[in-house]
């Protein structure tokens, strides 16, 4: 039970600390321009794919074997599919008629889809561990990272729209709840089996190709289309590799 608490802790920490500590930076950052916000969405879309190809899959690959760990890539990007497609439905059906409240709503569905986004994120962590606690701290720290531009991307259109300071900092902070109750739902179905790490391993994988592919780096190159988005990526995907070296 103490076990299942601590990585439950580790994985709310992970989610909560950098979206928040992402909403922070965006009063900064929305004074640097595009051209840094599209490298810090590409680094961590960088990070995210180095975790997902260097530890999420070799570890599932390991645990389950190659077939099943391909079933849980696409069933973590049909999952994630879905879901966007009810955050898209409910933008169509809720259309803002001020600019202020246009840029609360596409904040406040950025805060929706993060959330959604972090529960598998949390399901990598919980999993993670149940496969190596190297592993699992490696997971933490990358996942961490990655929330900062998430949080960073909420942020700004809702300090935009004119939202209180206090608000747009405690929604942050809100989106990486998701992460802790994925870790719990990745340890306890870790648990169980070997294949069930996998499948969890594997799942959170395809939902993070999913939304590195056809979200960070999209939506980046729409920000700012230069080299240094590109370089961003790259080096993200460096640092990524040099964390799963070091934590195995």
């Amino acid at each position: 039970m103490r076990h299942l608490m601590e990585i439950t802790l580790t994985g709310f920490a992970a989610g909560m600390v950098g979206t928040g500590l992402g909403g922070l930076i965006a009063f900064v950052v929305n004074k640097k321009g595009s051209r840094f916000m599209s490298f810090i969405i590409e680094f961590s879309a960088g990070l995210m794919m180095a975790v997902v190809c260097f530890d999420l899959l070799p570890h599932s690959f390991e645990l389950g074997g190659l077939w099943l760990s391909v079933a849980g890539v696409l069933l973590g990007v049909i999952t994630i599919i879905y879901l966007e497609d009810i955050i898209n439905k409910l933008q169509k059906d809720h259309k803002p008629k001020g600019i202020n409240i246009r840029l609360k709503r596409i904040g406040i569905l950025m805060m929706l889809g993060i959330a959604v986004h972090n529960f598998p994120e949390g399901l990598a962590v919980g999993s993670g561990f149940e496969a190596s606690v190297h592993l699992g701290l490696s997971l933490t720290l990358v996942m961490a990272l990655h929330d900062i531009p998430e949080g960073m991307a909420m942020a700004v259109p809702m300090k935009a729209s004119g939202m209180a300071t206090w608000k747009v900092i405690f929604y942050a902070v809100l989106t990486g709840v998701p992460t802790g109750f994925g870790a719990l739902v990745g340890a306890l179905l870790g648990e169980i089996s070997k294949e069930s790490i996998a499948l969890c391993l594997s799942f959170a994988a395809g939902a993070m190709l999913y939304v590195v592919c056809g979200d960070l780096i999209p939506e980046s190159k729409s920000i700012y289309r230069g080299r240094l988005s590109t370089i961003g990526n790259i080096l993200g995907i460096i640092i990524g590799i040099i964390i799963s070296v070091c934590s195995h």
